[in-house]
């Protein structure tokens, strides 16, 4: 799975590296450690534009009547998403694609109590693409209720550069598929789910990084700085 991540690059190099045709999200603080809940930056196709916003972390369905369901869909299997219906629809409509300048995984390793975390990044240092799924829910209590849009990342099984770390992944997609993920009127599940393979390898890289990430108060570059 995916529970944390980075996401440092500003609003004017995601929109310049994605194609983005407007910009609905003002500069924001880098975020070395980010965690569920949190409002994130997305790209998808809006009003026939490709835009650049923010929604929360944490994928809450249409139908759902509360919001903390959104606190255990922050990753889609690649697997069911086309099938779960938390996920069914979005996978349909919704899809985006959430920038991210790296992510953390944590690996057991001999002889030692706590889990050892470490830092995942491209090799070209260049701005991963995650897939993504948005939705948009109205608490069925409230009288005239606010939108809330939310979103989750999609995994998939782990390449061989990655298997000795986690058995997941987020799925990265190249910059050949941007455009037929984000446009909303390709509704062929087929097509979209081949999409949704492991990264070639030889594509990431990764280093082990302080315990420091492990508590989600802690925010800065440290976080992503090699230990070893």
């Amino acid at each position: 799975m995916c529970g944390r991540y980075v996401s440092v690059s500003s609003p004017s190099l995601l929109a310049s590296h994605f194609g983005v045709e407007e910009v609905r999200t003002d500069d924001e603080e880098a975020n070395y450690n980010v965690t569920p809940r949190t409002e994130v930056p997305i790209v998808a196709a809006s009003r026939d534009v490709r835009a650049l916003d923010r929604v929360r972390w944490g994928l809450v369905p249409f139908w759902a009547k509360e919001v903390a369901i959104g606190d255990k869909l922050i990753n889609a299997r690649a697997e069911t998403v086309a099938t779960k219906p938390a996920y069914r629809r979005a996978f349909e409509r919704r899809r985006c694609i959430i920038p991210a300048d790296g992510f953390y995984e944590w690996r057991v390793e001999e002889g030692v109590k706590a889990r050892q975390p470490y830092f995942i990044r491209r090799a070209d240092g260049e701005p991963l693409a995650f897939a993504g799924l948005w939705e948009a829910w109205y608490d069925p209590d409230a009288e005239d209720p606010p939108r809330l849009r939310s979103c989750a990342i999609v995994t998939t099984v782990a390449n061989d550069d990655l298997t000795p770390l986690h058995h997941r992944m987020p799925v990265v997609l190249p910059a050949s598929s941007w455009d037929a993920w984000l446009d909303p009127a390709t509704r062929d599940a087929d097509r979209m789910q081949q999409l949704l393979a492991p990264l070639p390898n030889g594509e990431l890289a990764f280093h082990p990084v302080s315990r420091l990430v492990n508590k989600a108060d802690n925010n800065g570059p440290e976080l992503v700085a090699a230990t070893q």
